[in-house]
């Protein structure tokens, strides 16, 4: 009877503590569960403070980059407006001057064109007096000068070059030579000739079968037959038509005078 009473305790007994072992157990379960749901809560707050202050430092970084773009532009305009400063004196200095220039304009238009009346007239009377070679191509372009002088719609500047121009025509005459074929009338007789114009000391011409030769003598403003070089302008001729190689021909001149 006493053995069954004993036995019957530790049955007792040992589920007892199966019973606190199972029921510990269980807690424990429960400890680890919510220690492990805390830390993801630690993680997840942690994450999302990493992520605020990721974000206040990109932030801030972009403000510190648009304070540098701002002052690098500030910088850029103040270089701007020191050019632009510059750059107006300037341009006040320069209209100034425009209107100190559009001043004398008038002035200097009073002056320059009794200037080239003058210098026309004296590059006509100059062609007048000269040895008479291409007179209608020459007298056509004074003629030209004058009808330009009253044109309106030419500036004073284009007739001026217009009569530098014409003047440098002239000149260059001096330092060339050239044949062509002009009509003279002699003894009541016109006849085409070849001409030969050697600068301006000499203007000779000669039949196509050099049979009559003369050159013009400008003491007495008239043409004379010359034979005493028909060769020489024969030869001078065909030197200028550039059929045979240059050389040197004698040929009579006329004797300078003293200008009047």
């Amino acid at each position: 009877m006493k053995r069954c009473i004993s036995s019957s305790r530790r049955i007792s007994v040992a589920l007892f503590a199966t019973t606190v072992i199972a029921a510990s157990g269980s807690v424990f379960a429960q400890s680890v569960d919510q220690i492990l749901q805390a830390e993801d809560r630690r993680l997840n707050l942690a994450q999302q403070s990493q992520e605020r202050i990721n974000n206040i430092v990109e932030g801030t970084r972009s403000l510190e980059d648009d304070y540098r773009s701002i002052n690098k532009e500030i910088d850029g305009l103040k270089v701007y407006n020191r050019l632009m400063v510059a750059q107006t004196n300037g341009q006040a200095a320069v209209l100034e001057d425009i209107a100190l220039s559009m001043d004398q304009v008038d002035v200097i238009n009073r002056q320059i064109f009794p200037l080239m009346e003058r210098m026309i007239d004296g590059l006509e009377q100059s062609v007048a007096l000269d040895v008479p070679f291409l007179m209608e191509e020459r007298t056509e372009r004074i003629n030209t000068l004058k009808d330009t002088m009253e044109r309106s719609d030419v500036s004073v500047a284009e007739k001026f070059r217009k009569v530098m121009e014409a003047y440098q025509i002239e000149n260059e005459y001096g330092t060339s030579s050239e044949t062509y074929t002009q009509s003279i009338t002699k003894d009541g007789v016109t006849r085409s000739y070849n001409m030969l114009r050697v600068g301006r000391i000499g203007l000779y011409y000669q039949s196509d079968d050099a049979k009559i030769t003369g050159r013009w003598d400008n003491t007495i403003r008239d043409w004379v037959e010359d034979d005493s070089a028909r060769t020489e302008i024969r030869k001078g001729i065909r030197i200028a038509k550039q059929l045979i190689a240059p050389e040197l021909i004698v040929i009579p001149v006329s004797a300078p005078t003293e200008a009047e």
